[in-house]
């Protein structure tokens, strides 16, 4: 059975033009908010409303799923998106984009747990560890391709909303010309995503997951902060987030044929050990490209190899809750990651954001290292 199939490919070709919306929503939103002079606090708090909507979408979509099945939950989490990004014309004003963005957070998780569940149920142990990778390299391709949009398109307001609602709408149509259903099934069994978090087996992958969201939310968010306060211009700022996201898309493919390949045991601890080392050449005045490009490579593509570590450990009819449970842990670590450590840049250094990253990434290669006898490497047949 190939990789790519046709279902797959299609969902992943929506997932792209969803990823341009979210993409030029989420660094023109803040803007538009500072345009109408609003304090910081208030741009703070319609960001973490959108976060807010994200861990609610990712507690709804499993039960969504069971009832009507992959396709039409994706038509509903598009069309939940589309609402809350046409809502931010309609008026204005700190609690009308509240709670735009708190409903166009509850579509955009949705849309993830549906498409990564999705691939996870198409998908056997052999080839999950490249289905994610695609899945990871179409995402961070869209996010690139958005910020160009952005810099080359009119980003006012009434400019902007028309044509990414009309991308959210447009990625409903390849969905409407394939079925997506699992290996064994479209229905699933009712499971609850709170065994998940707690299932022993799958631990690693479940830590791995809000490893993760610590990792790329603290660089999402406060890299752009660091250079910044290193001098560095805004068009530097530009070009070393696109490094080190383009190393991450660079990184996918290789890293998710490897983990198929030599087990995702393996492959997770060499990851972490090597952002570790990436924190270290930052920390030490090495050559930024390089540093970011080591940096980039493994950081952004931690999460799809536990994510298939854990996911591999569950039952079929356990997918989409594991899967929940995965995203919910990302979310979670991606909230705390940026708050904990923007703190301790305050209070005491910038350095900091690679000391904070380094020291959980140490922790989790602990919890990787410890009793490696109890924790069977999987090899994929060849």
């Amino acid at each position: 059975m190939p990789t790519y199939t046709r279902p797959v490919l299609l969902l992943l070709c929506g997932l792209m033009l969803l990823t341009l919306a979210i993409a030029v929503l989420n660094t023109l939103v803040p803007l538009w908010l500072a345009h109408e002079n609003m304090p910081t606090w208030q741009v703070g708090m319609v960001g973490s409303s959108y976060f807010t909507g994200n861990l609610l979408g990712t507690l709804l979509t499993g039960r969504l799923i069971q009832k009507v099945g992959f396709n039409r939950s994706y038509y509903i989490a598009s069309l939940i998106f589309a609402a809350g990004c046409a809502g931010l014309g309609l008026y204005i004003g700190f609690w009308s984009w509240l709670i735009w963005r708190f409903v166009a957070g509850i579509g955009c998780a949705m849309i993830w747990v549906v498409v990564e569940s999705a691939l996870m149920c198409s998908g056997t142990s052999r080839n999950r560890g490249r289905l994610l990778a695609a899945y990871m390299m179409v995402y961070y391709v869209g996010t690139v391709l958005g910020q160009l949009m952005v810099s080359k398109l009119p980003t006012d307001l009434m400019s902007v909303l028309p044509w990414t609602v009309g991308l959210v709408l447009a990625a409903i149509l390849p969905l409407l010309f394939t079925r997506i259903i699992g290996q064994r099934g479209e229905q699933q069994e009712s499971t609850s995503i709170w065994p998940m978090l707690r299932l022993r087996k799958a631990r690693l992958g479940v830590n791995g997951c809000v490893i993760s969201g610590i990792i790329l939310g603290s660089l999402y968010g406060l890299m752009p902060l660091y250079l910044n306060h290193q001098g560095v211009s805004d068009a530097g700022i530009g070009f070393w987030m696109a490094l080190m996201v383009s190393a991450g898309i660079i990184g996918q493919w290789p890293i998710g044929r490897l983990a198929d390949r030599f087990g995702r045991l393996l492959v997770l601890r060499v990851q972490v050990f090597v952002v570790i080392l990436g924190c270290f050449a930052m920390l030490g005045n090495a050559a930024m490209a390089p540093a970011l490009f080591v940096l980039g490579t493994a950081g952004f593509t931690l999460y799809p190899v536990a994510m298939a570590w854990a996911c591999e450990k569950v039952d079929h009819h356990q997918l989409v809750a594991m899967n929940q449970a995965l995203l919910l842990s990302y979310t979670v670590g991606s909230l705390l990651g940026p708050t904990l450590t923007s703190m301790l840049m305050q209070s005491y250094s910038d350095s900091l954001l690679f000391i904070m990253i380094a020291s959980v990434s140490f922790i989790y290669l602990l919890m990787l290292m410890r009793k490696a006898g109890e924790h069977p490497t999987p090899v994929a047949h060849a």
